[in-house]
């Protein structure tokens, strides 16, 4: 299992102690959720802290959007150091086209759908993304329970990626733990995001290797 620890449950009063633990850690990527009070009800971090990160942190930046119009943010992402540049869906007027902007940028493409939508919006799309993100929680807050209804979707979603000749991983984000975290690997999902249960533990590194070993 791949791990994607999210930034958002970080201490902002000092994020180099947590980015030298990610270093040290068997994370494959950071996680770093841009949220504009528009999109999501909530307001998080923007590019500058991002390209900050990037500085610190040796990990490859897995970078949600969930912003309106996040095509307008294609070369802002790059340029601040992003690796994956995920977008919602719902956000996207003409996904098609953003998806090959972005990697047209020298990034992977990641598209994230919310817990509503359902999995078959993907089906025109599945063949040129290089991953999808389900949301497991409604997005903008962290610390929410688990939407059990997201197993199916990761089942549903291994069933279309096999059935075509997509390489597309599937990421999970909201309310993972150990428990979840193993729900989900049976399902088929091949990256998990964790906030507060890695950056609230008295043993993050600890917690991330748990991750791993699902």
């Amino acid at each position: 299992m791949k791990v994607s620890p999210s930034l958002l449950a970080a201490n902002f009063a000092d994020l180099t102690p947590d980015l030298e633990m990610i270093n040290a850690s068997e994370a494959d990527y950071l996680h770093m959720d841009v949220m504009d009070g528009v999109f999501v009800p909530n307001i998080s971090f923007g590019f500058p802290v991002i390209k900050s990160v990037s500085k610190i942190c040796n990990k490859p930046l897995d970078v949600h959007l969930m912003v309106v119009d996040p095509e307008k943010w294609i070369s802002a992402v790059s340029d601040a150091g992003g690796y994956i540049m995920n977008v919602h869906l719902e956000a996207c007027r003409h996904l098609h086209s953003t998806v090959h902007l972005i990697h047209d940028a020298g990034m992977k493409a990641g598209v994230t759908l919310c817990p509503s939508t359902p999995v078959s919006m993907l089906v025109d799309i599945i063949e040129d993304v290089d991953l999808v993100l389900l949301m497991s929680v409604n997005p903008g807050f962290g610390g929410q329970p688990f939407i059990k209804n997201t197993l199916k979707k990761v089942r549903e979603l291994r069933a279309l990626i096999d059935s075509t000749d997509s390489h597309a991983l599937i990421e999970i984000d909201g309310g993972i733990n150990e428990t979840t975290g193993s729900e989900l690997a049976a399902a088929g999902a091949d990256i998990l995001v964790a906030g507060s249960y890695v950056f609230g533990a008295l043993n993050p590194i600890e917690r991330i290797s748990i991750l791993k070993a699902l």
